[in-house]
């Protein structure tokens, strides 16, 4: 990665130890770390969108990992969210992934896997700011021309199934839930207790399957749904 590509990360972490830790490996890895060591001042040095990843801490003094991330939603930074916790099971993950954080890592965790998953953040933010064309497997999304296209043939979506289908792209391979395609496709903060988002995933699903080989598109039960290369998908 070259010096102009340089990642610039705020950490926002309580403990003053791991904090030291997670700096030292964060700049090891060539990357630039602002630092604040409660909810409050993570915030308030985050409102500005300057940072390219912000890594969170679930629990915070003052405002609590999951209260920082969902007031900058609200207030619309979509610098891509990192949370860090000791609580791992997953309903804590999923309550974390739907106040619209991007990646949640369990501590304690290895240092590579730490920069690991910040790359991967920043890749993606970057891919979807500059990237034209979203690719995983024979499907492409033509994020300006709002097409999509399965081993080159061009389906026809819907506004709606296209706004879908580019969610699931920027997520390829991870699990998306429900309430994230309600807040991010749907802009809605709350569930209209309606089968929209199935109904459509459905008629997505049909698109993007029919007349090929293999599906690509996997509902995870009871959690959501994830585009996966094709011939992989299970349907539970």
């Amino acid at each position: 990665m070259g010096q102009a590509e340089q990642i610039s990360v705020l950490l926002v972490e309580d403990d003053a130890d791991a904090r030291a830790t997670i700096v030292a490996i964060l700049s090891g890895a060539g990357m630039a770390v602002e630092q604040a060591g409660d909810g409050q001042t993570g915030l308030h040095r985050a409102g500005g969108g300057a940072h390219d990843v912000i890594i969170l801490d679930r629990m915070l003094p003052y405002l609590t990992g999951i209260d920082v991330v969902t007031r900058l939603r609200v207030a619309g930074v979509e610098a891509p969210v990192l949370m860090l916790s000791a609580l791992g099971r997953s309903e804590h993950r999923v309550e974390g992934l739907e106040s619209g954080v991007d990646d949640y890592l369990a501590k304690p965790f290895e240092p590579d896997e730490l920069v690991a998953r910040v790359r991967a953040l920043w890749r993606r933010a970057h891919r979807r700011e500059h990237q034209p064309v979203l690719l995983f497997g024979d499907l492409e999304c033509h994020v300006k021309a709002r097409t999509a296209f399965r081993q080159g043939k061009h389906l026809p979506l819907s506004p709606k199934e296209f706004d879908l289908f580019h969610f699931l792209m920027d997520h390829a391979g991870e699990v998306v839930t429900r309430e994230m395609l309600l807040r991010h496709v749907w802009k809605l903060s709350f569930d209209p207790q309606t089968n929209v988002v199935d109904v459509n995933v459905g008629r997505l699903r049909r698109k993007l399957e029919e007349g090929f080989d293999g599906p690509v598109l996997e509902t995870v039960w009871g959690t959501g749904y994830r585009l996966i290369a094709a011939g992989g998908a299970r349907r539970g």
